[in-house]
């Protein structure tokens, strides 16, 4: 298994799972629309740009390729705004992924591996999160990620194409080189928006919430190093190519850190000491997201060996004060 389609390749974690790849003998495509990804991520890779809920579109990246896989990341993601236009959210996310499905069944290619999320649970019972926990999101993104789910185990049962779901907590992070790494517009991950107050002194860091029953009172989440992610999709498409079953993996580190916590690495890494203002928390926003990847550990024999807060913001840095501005020009 050589060739793999990867949707959303000019996006954050696609781009470096196209790394990841051709670093382990793959050959890959990048298929995007542009809307959220840029060229220059998808860097020297044979890129199509084109849209999943155009089934031409679709199938023309089948009909001119060989593909022995793919890795579907493409997809609306940003949870605001799902929930403003839940209209946009189903039929980008839930047609495009049905449209990619049935080119795969009718060029008979066996395997996909999908970018689902953590928010197909919603507020969880417990922490840490396994993979037993009941569905229960509370946002349309959310949604649409377990309607994907259900989907692809139909798609199983019916035509034996064999999926690996892995359920993301927060990506982070950026390659150690620094030439690519996390861009959105809007930016609304904590890590990037935190260094832009840390170059503008006038700016402060706007906390939501300082009492939630966490040690500190602010929310804690688990923060996964890009690169680490990365190589949880290479392990995933060798669980299938070596036979495994369809299965659903929750992809973290198992500790959690804390919206201070981050802001102190941000502040110990950049050496600026931007003021921080609380502020009343955000509807919707549970105290702890904490994954158990125990299954991911044991199944993929995959581990996150980059997710520390420390690399994760050092590489993030790298790329936000250098890369970034380099790329794609000052904002």
């Amino acid at each position: 298994m050589k060739n793999i389609l990867v949707t959303g390749g000019a996006g954050y974690i696609g781009s470096h799972t196209l790394r990841a790849l051709r670093q382990n003998g793959y050959s890959a495509i990048c298929f995007d629309n542009l809307s959220t990804g840029y060229r220059e991520l998808a860097g020297d890779f044979s890129l199509t740009v084109g849209d999943l809920t155009r089934a031409a579109d679709v199938e023309q990246v089948f009909s001119g390729n060989h593909i022995d896989a793919v890795i579907h990341f493409a997809s609306l993601a940003l949870v605001e705004e799902s929930c403003r236009n839940p209209f946009k959210y189903y039929h980008q996310n839930i047609l495009g992924c049905l449209n990619l499905l049935e080119s795969m069944r009718r060029h008979e290619v066996p395997f996909i591996v999908f970018s689902s999320t953590c928010a197909t649970y919603g507020i969880p019972g417990r922490v840490p999160m396994d993979e037993n926990l009941p569905l229960n999101p509370i946002n349309p993104y959310g949604a649409s990620k377990m309607v994907i789910e259900r989907i692809l185990r139909d798609y199983d049962s019916c035509h034996g194409l064999r999926h690996v779901s892995l359920r993301y907590f927060n990506a982070a992070g950026a390659h150690p080189d620094g030439t690519i790494g996390e861009r959105h517009v809007p930016e609304t991950h904590l890590i990037p928006k935190l260094f832009d107050v840390a170059l503008d002194s006038a700016r402060a860091a706007e906390v939501y919430g300082n009492d939630y029953p966490t040690p500190d009172g602010t929310c804690v989440r688990d923060y996964i190093h890009v690169c680490d992610l990365a190589e949880a999709h290479l392990e995933a498409l060798r669980h299938l190519q070596g036979g495994g079953d369809s299965d659903i993996f929750n992809l973290g580190t198992g500790i959690g850190g804390s919206v201070l916590e981050v802001i102190r690495q941000v502040q110990r890494t950049t050496g600026s000491e931007f003021h921080v203002e609380f502020k009343a928390r955000r509807a919707g926003d549970p105290p702890a997201l904490v994954a158990d990847p125990s299954k991911a550990n044991r199944t993929l024999r995959w581990k996150a060996r980059h997710s520390s807060l420390e690399e994760i913001v050092q590489t993030a840095w790298r790329w936000h004060s250098t890369g970034a501005s380099r790329l794609f020009g000052k904002e």
